[in-house]
Formats: structure tokens, C-alpha cells, sequence
């Protein structure tokens, strides 16, 4: 018999249906889940052992939750996905408001439809997506929003006196009865509102305006904070967080592969755009290492975190630039250049908080390091370290690692100590890009004595590749100047820059000399 086609309280209770707490109802099909090793928590990556396991525990122990733990770190779309360990439909008496249990009603409504009806009273069957509620934790926040408060409209129109029960107009968490509640950033709360849920997380008793309800409703909490130490906008109150029994420590992926796997699954790209844009691994690479230059970097507030939204966004802006350049001179494709990175500076600002030091430097800056410091990074797991090449061209002697063995950049730097430079327009032709590449004496050989197998264009974004890399570790000069990038000698550079300071008229536009 389908259970939808029960309509009444009669009927229910002669299907042989039995009510069970919504705790209960989760620990039931989350055994369920894991006796067949299924995963109850889709597309939710890098938390496999440690936050998913810790969350299955608290489940199976019928526990409220906490998440603590930096933005960005999946907390609420964990709270989200609990709703798929409910039954499909529930059965509740019909019209009420706090979602009524036919056999254990809580409300007076409820309670005098049944002893008016009997066996007759109508019941609905309420899906598992309609019994989630989530509030955000805001300062304006009152104790009305939350558990309710009375109604003199409805007193007035039903000519109640306001010592009736049936005056109360229930707040958002009784209407979340035989569901799941969230309230993130709960820290955010004001102290006395989180007074307000003692008795319901531990007694089941709500109190409004002077009537004292004995209602224990039936209800997961799930709560979302940052870690108490890292936010000085408020705390959890310590007689509240004693009633969360569960909780769990969220927190950013651990490594480049799984950053790369929630980027994949996360990011926002139209198939018109996978069409026309190749992104190399390498350049996807560097994009996930940007988050974590930001979660090291001194410039940046590491109290408030640094989401995978910015990668994410990051990833999307870079497609985004390449397309537009790829629109501007009508190429059917292209690649994501290096030179497309200065595209994504705009996902980085909006991601960062920083630090007053951070602020002096100003936003644009250290988002202009991030992107160097993370192709310093990547850089030696494709090429030589420079630092050794480094070492000899400022002491003129080959150190005990290089003997043997001849500066690998030797040729390309050579070409720009010659007073060569090379200008890369940010929107060029991918063909023009390409044969200035190949004006620097060197560079296409060295990348090939490394990646013979590359294809053309590989080939030219590992070319371009290098001299972002030597740049970032001071073997030549790189500035950014009215979207052109110039790579020319460091020796050349810094004597320029000297005469500039000493008397031309100048204007810097936040380049990076080096």
C-alpha cells in the first residue's frame, strides 16, 4: 500500500505504522548507508577520514552537532545533506503548524483536532526536504524569530484573550519539529538569545511571553562557527556549548589533488567554454596553490581564513579571461596563458582579509605576490631549482651541487643580460605570443631538453612558464605595466629603477621589482 494514500489517523493506524524520533529515523538509515558501504555524503571532498567519520558518530549517537571551523570549509552544505538520511514522507496531522505527530501530538491545535475527530483526523504526509530549517546568526536576530512569540492580530481575529494558547505565533525552530535545524556563525548570536535555546536542546520546554509550553520537540540541531579564538564578533556561551554534545573540527584540503578535485566538481564552466579554452594541469596547479601561499602568507588575516571559493573563482575568472581574448581577435581556441593569471586578481581581493601590514601593501600588491610566490612554488616540480643557478651568478663560482654540471638558464639569461627584453602584451594573438617566446635565445630548447613530449602549444606555455619562473626567483625582471608584462635583465632593471628614484618623473602603477 502506497502511504500517501493514507488520509486519515485511522487509516495510519492501521497500516502498522510506528513514529520514531527524527534522531532515531537518522541513526536508522545512516546503518543503512554504511552497511552498504554507501557514502551519505556526496561531493563532499577531503573529508572522508576525518570529518565525515566523526560526523557518522555523532549521528549513530543521536547527538546535536557543532561544526567548527574557517569559512569555506563545507560546513553547511554537510548540515544540508542530513536531509537525505530521512524517510521519504512523514505523516502529520493535517494543518498543523509545528509539523504534529498523529500518535504523539505536542500542540493544543493538534491536540483538539484529534479529540474532535478521532480516527477521523486528517492526516498529510510532509516530505523530507520540507523538514529543514536554517537561520543565519545575525545581531538582529530575537528570541521571537527563533521560538515565537504572540500574535495580536490572530488574538484579535479569533477573539482569543491573549491567555490563550492559540494566540502564540511559533517561531522558526518549533515549525522545524521532526526535522533538522541549522543556525550558522552561531558565535554571531547575541548572549541572550542563546540562553533561550537551553531548555529546548535539554529539557524540550520553550517559554513565550509568560506561557511556559511544556512542547519537547523533536529536532537535530546542527550548529556553524568559526573557531571562538578567530572572531572577535562574539563566542558561544558556555553553558550552551555544554548541551552540543558533538564537536566536529572541519578544515581545508589537505593537498593540491583534493583542492584540484573540489575546483573540478565546484567551478561554474559553460561547455562553450571547455570548448574554446584549454586549462593545462600546470596552470590548474597554480591556481590551487594560490589558497595555500594565502594560508602562510604574512600579509593575510589566517584567523579568518582563506576559502576554496577563491580558487574556485579563480579557476572560473582565468577560463573567462582566455575567452575574452580568444573573442577579441576571433580564435576558434585557445589556452590559458600565464599572462591570463593577472585575470584572476579580482578572485583574489574579494577572498582575502588581511592583516595591517597587508593593508599598507595594499590588496592588488599582495594579490600580485600570491600569484608570483605560488609560480615560485609549482616552478621546481617542472624545472631545476634557480636558487642553485642563482647562487652561482651572484658569487661567480659553481657551488658543490652544480659541479659537474653546467646553469641550466645559463643561455636564457645570457640573451637579457645582452640588453634584450621581451614585452608580453596581456591581450595578444596566441601566434604573435608565440614567436615572441621564441625570440629569446634558449628558451624553446630548454623546455624541450625537459619536455620532449610536449605538443606546440604546451610547449610555449612551459616557454612562458620559465620566465615567470626565473622572474619570481630573481634571475631576471618582471613588472606589470598598463596590461604588459616586461621581462628584461635584473642588473639593467634596478639601474633603471635607480635613475627613476633619482630624478625622472615616474608614476609607479603596483609593479613588482625585482
Amino acid at each position: 500500500m502506497n502511504i500517501k494514500n493514507i488520509k486519515t489517523l485511522g487509516e495510519l493506524k492501521k497500516s502498522g505504522y510506528k513514529s520514531v524520533t527524527v534522531k532515531d529515523e537518522i541513526r536508522k538509515n545512516l546503518i543503512t548507508r554504511i552497511r552498504a558501504r554507501e557514502n551519505p555524503f556526496t561531493g563532499i571532498i577531503g573529508y572522508e577520514d576525518t570529518v565525515i567519520p566523526d560526523t557518522e558518530r555523532a549521528l549513530l549517537s543521536r547527538h546535536n552537532i557543532l561544526f567548527l571551523g574557517l569559512r569555506g570549509q563545507a560546513k553547511t552544505r554537510m548540515a544540508r545533506q542530513m536531509t537525505e538520511l530521512l524517510d521519504e514522507y512523514i505523516p502529520v496531522v493535517a494543518g498543523s503548524e509545528v509539523n504534529d505527530d498523529p500518535f504523539n501530538p505536542l500542540s493544543k491545535f493538534a491536540k483538539d483536532v484529534i479529540a474532535e475527530h478521532g480516527d477521523d483526523t486528517p492526516v498529510q504526509w510532509l516530505h523530507r526536504s520540507e523538514r529543514y530549517g536554517e537561520k543565519l546568526a545575525t545581531p538582529d536576530v530575537s528570541v521571537a524569530d527563533l521560538i515565537g512569540d504572540i500574535d495580536p492580530i490572530k488574538a484579535a481575529n479569533l477573539r482569543l484573550s491573549f491567555a490563550d494558547e492559540r494566540v502564540i505565533h511559533y517561531g522558526i525552530i518549533p515549525r522545524s519539529n521532526r526535522g533538522i535545524f541549522v543556525i550558522n556563525e552561531i558565535p554571531d548570536l547575541q548572549a541572550r538569545i542563546q540562553v533561550a535555546l537551553f531548555n529546548i536542546l535539554e529539557e524540550g520546554d520553550i517559554q513565550i511571553r509568560g506561557f511556559r509550553l511544556r512542547m519537547p520537540l523533536d529536532i537535530l540541531f546542527v550548529f556553524t562557527a568559526n573557531p571562538e579564538d578567530y572572531t572577535n564578533r562574539g563566542s558561544i556561551v558556555t553553558p550552551l556549548k555544554d548541551r552540543i554534545q558533538s564537536q566536529i573540527l572541519t578544515h581545508y584540503p589537505k593537498t593540491i589533488e583534493t583542492s584540484l578535485a573540489i575546483t573540478e566538481q565546484e567551478a561554474q564552466v559553460l561547455p562553450e567554454q571547455s570548448a574554446r579554452v584549454q586549462v593545462s594541469d600546470m596552470i590548474k596547479r597554480l591556481l590551487e596553490n594560490l589558497a595555500f601561499e594565502a594560508r602562510s602568507n604574512e600579509y593575510v588575516d589566517k584567523k579568518s581564513g582563506v576559502s576554496a571559493r577563491l580558487t574556485i573563482a579563480a579557476y572560473e575568472n582565468a577560463i573567462s579571461s582566455a575567452e575574452r581574448r580568444a573573442l577579441m581577435f576571433n580564435e576558434k581556441q585557445t589556452q590559458v596563458w600565464l599572462s591570463d593569471l593577472v585575470g584572476v586578481i579580482p578572485s583574489i581581493t574579494g577572498k582575502i582579509e588581511l592583516v595591517y601590514e597587508g593593508e599598507q601593501e595594499g590588496p592588488f600588491q599582495v594579490a600580485v605576490n600570491l600569484l608570483d610566490r605560488s609560480i615560485r612554488s609549482q616552478f621546481v616540480h617542472y624545472f631545476p631549482n634557480p636558487e642553485v643557478s642563482k647562487k652561482k651568478r651572484n658569487t661567480g663560482k659553481p657551488s658543490q651541487q652544480e659541479r659537474g654540471d653546467d646553469n641550466p638558464y645559463k643561455s636564457i639569461t645570457r640573451w637579457f643580460d645582452a640588453g634584450n627584453h621581451l614585452d608580453l602584451v596581456v591581450d595578444m594573438k596566441d601566434n604573435d605570443r608565440i614567436a615572441a617566446l621564441y625570440s629569446v635565445d634558449g628558451l624553446h630548447a630548454f623546455v624541450k631538453k625537459y619536455f620532449a613530449k610536449a605538443n606546440d602549444s604546451e610547449t610555449a606555455l612551459m616557454m612562458e612558464f620559465v620566465l615567470h619562473g626565473l622572474a619570481s626567483y630573481s634571475l631576471i625582471s618582471k613588472k606589470m605595466i598598463e596590461g604588459r608584462i616586461e621581462f628584461k635583465d635584473l642588473v639593467g632593471s634596478m639601474m633603471n629603477f635607480g635613475q627613476m628614484n633619482a630624478g625622472d618623473d615616474y608614476e609607479e602603477d603596483e609593479e613588482d621589482y625585482r
